[in-house]
This record gives structure tokens, C-alpha cells and sequence, in this order.
């Protein structure tokens, strides 16, 4: 009878700290998504800004039409990636894409600012000014809200890589975050 309390109990506590484990676990991945969220709003505010600077650019560097082209496609990839991983925010594969897709759009806005260095009239622009420094503001707020996204998504593997963490992310199908990789800076 005694052995049968006792065993009772064992199985009682490993139960509670099965479940502890499993708690601590849906909390990190929930934290990873409400990061994701700041790093989303950053890049919607980013991506309603490029249209407006290559509408003024497009007034100043007519020839460039090419590139300036090349910064609207760029941009919509990102948003349909950023969408998708908004939606799917531990996905590893929505990340990887997002970041293909991220890297795309510095080349290209990359480009397209070189050319506009060369257009003094384009540099001069109040309007041109106005929207690079916002465009700069938002830049930094990405790298800090990835910043903090990354933190989360180390700090989730880490508790899925600790015991008992992998047996219980394997029995309730957690799978590890992916990190998101800085791009290069656009200016």
C-alpha cells in the first residue's frame, strides 16, 4: 500500500514537472511571436516608405527607371515574405525566406541610392531628406526589434536543449526558432 502512495506521488511530481517544462516552453515560443510582431510593425512602416522615396527619385533620375524598378519588386517580395512569416513567425523556412527576401531589397535600395548620390538635386530634396531619415529611424528599430527577437529565439532553443527540454519538445512537437540575420545596412 505504501509502495502504491509512493508511487503515486513520483508519478504526481513528474507529471507537474513534465507539465512546468512543457509551460515554459509554450511561453518562450509565445514571447518569439510577440517579438516577431515588433519586428513586422517596423518593416510595414518600411515598406510604405520605399514606394514614396523612389516616387521621388523616379522624378530626379528618370534614366534609372531599371533600378527603380528593381527596388518596387524587391519590395513587394519582402512584404509577401514578411506576411508570411508574420503568420508563421517560428517557421525556420518563413525566416530563411524573409531574409532572402530582405537582403534582396538592401541591394536594391542600395543601387538605387548610389545612383541618387550622383543627382545633387535629388540629395537636396527636402522631401528626399525627409524620408531617408525616417527611412533611417526605421532601419534602427528593425535591427532592435530583431535584436529582441533574436534574444527570444536563443533563449527558446536553449530551453528546448536542456533537460529535459528535448524530450518533451519532441513529445509535444516543439521544433527550434530560427534566427533572423541582420541585413546590411540600406545607408
Amino acid at each position: 500500500m505504501i509502495a502504491m502512495i509512493v508511487l503515486s506521488v513520483i508519478v504526481t511530481l513528474f507529471s507537474f514537472w513534465v507539465l512546468g517544462v512543457h509551460k515554459r516552453l509554450l511561453n518562450a515560443r509565445k514571447r518569439i511571436k510577440t517579438a516577431y510582431t515588433q519586428i513586422d510593425a517596423q518593416f510595414k512602416r518600411r515598406y510604405v516608405l520605399i514606394p514614396n522615396l523612389v516616387e521621388i527619385a523616379q522624378s530626379y533620375i528618370k534614366q534609372e527607371r531599371e533600378a527603380l524598378e528593381a527596388v518596387i519588386a524587391a519590395l513587394n517580395e519582402a512584404v509577401e515574405a514578411n506576411a508570411l512569416t508574420a503568420s508563421h513567425p517560428l517557421a525556420g523556412i518563413a525566416i530563411l525566406h524573409l531574409s532572402a527576401a530582405e537582403d534582396r531589397l538592401t541591394v536594391a535600395m542600395g543601387r538605387m541610392f548610389a545612383i541618387a548620390e550622383s543627382c545633387a538635386e535629388l540629395q537636396s530634396s527636402p522631401a528626399m531628406l525627409r524620408l531617408t531619415e525616417e527611412l533611417n529611424d526605421a532601419e534602427n528599430k528593425i535591427a532592435h526589434a530583431r535584436q529582441a527577437y533574436n534574444d527570444c529565439a536563443v533563449q527558446y532553443n536553449q530551453d528546448m536543449e536542456s533537460f529535459p527540454g528535448p524530450a518533451i519538445a519532441n513529445m509535444f512537437g516543439f521544433q527550434a526558432a530560427e534566427l533572423m540575420q541582420a541585413a546590411a545596412p540600406v545607408l
